[in-house]
């Protein structure tokens, strides 16, 4: 075989590598642990703030969701190509699971410990974005612009916040899956990239990224300059507002949009990859 494809692994040995990965994983000390979640939390934060940026003013939706599904990446590249803990990526941990690597309880903590610490990074991203006057560009509709995205995550049924979830992280999955078949950096991001576009382009739910679009467009909420411009532009009426609180933010989005996210990553994507392959992995095992 020439060295060109000798260095492109096949899906048995990316399953087996995230696999071994995952065990790592459930050996990491708590400490280590949390602040690889925060890293995670806030490098998504940091996509999801700069996408809100590069899109507030742009009024065609689908033009205003490329340019944002070209930036938003830029958060999974950093956890991969730097470190972090990402809740979503680590619902693919269900197939070492199943192969008997460790037990659901062990499974269980890091999912717990990464969701909390991947919301302690989201949050505390989003008041230092508020903090900086961010929100003030155009004249506060940016502002607006984030309140805006935050009552539209806050509305939604909870079926669609579900299969939304399930969508999303269908994407987000095969994103780190074939960032780990990626010999280099280039390579990576590239496999990082166009998954990821899809997802923001499709407008799919992500709860780690709505840890951060939910409290921004709450702390932005506080502001009476971007309330008055998100009603002077017709972005959301007054007695709309009403709906964006904490209560809201976990019951009606992070809920729904957790369980999809599980559902998408572990069952639609982990458990059938993993039984794809798993005659070959224990085949190799056993060599």
């Amino acid at each position: 075989m020439s060295s060109e494809y000798s260095a492109i692994s096949t899906p048995p040995q990316i399953v087996a590598a995230n696999m071994a990965a995952a065990k790592g994983k459930t050996e990491l000390s708590l400490l280590r642990m949390i602040l690889l979640g925060i890293f995670a939390g806030m490098f998504i934060a940091g996509g999801a703030s700069a996408s809100s940026l590069a899109m507030h003013a742009i009024s065609n939706v689908g033009l205003a969701r490329l340019v944002a599904g070209a930036i938003f990446p830029v958060g999974l590249m950093m956890i991969v190509l730097v470190g972090g803990e990402l809740f979503t990526g680590d619902c693919l941990m269900i197939m070492g699971c199943v192969h008997g690597k460790f037990s659901a309880a062990k499974m269980i903590k890091v999912l717990i410990v990464v969701y909390l610490a991947n919301l302690a990074g989201s949050v505390l991203f989003a008041e230092l974005v508020n903090l900086s006057g961010q929100y003030n560009y155009t004249n506060g509709l940016l502002g607006a612009f984030t309140i805006k995205v935050a009552l539209g995550k806050v509305n939604l049924s909870f079926g669609a916040a579900l299969a939304s979830g399930i969508l999303c992280n269908i994407f987000v999955c095969m994103a780190v899956l074939m960032a780990m078949a990626a010999k280099d950096i280039s390579g990576k991001i590239w496999a990082i990239f166009f998954p990821i576009l899809a997802f923001v382009v499709s407008g799919y739910e992500h709860c780690v990224a709505n840890m951060y679009y939910i409290p921004a467009g709450i702390f932005a909420a506080s502001n009476d300059a971007y309330v008055t411009s998100g009603i002077n532009n017709a972005l959301f009426s007054a007695e709309q507002l009403a709906n964006l609180n904490w209560v809201n933010f976990v019951v009606k989005n992070l809920v729904p949009v957790t369980i999809g996210n599980i559902l998408g990553g572990m069952v639609f994507v982990g458990l059938p990859l993993y039984l794809i392959h798993a005659q070959k992995l224990k085949a190799d095992e056993a060599k």
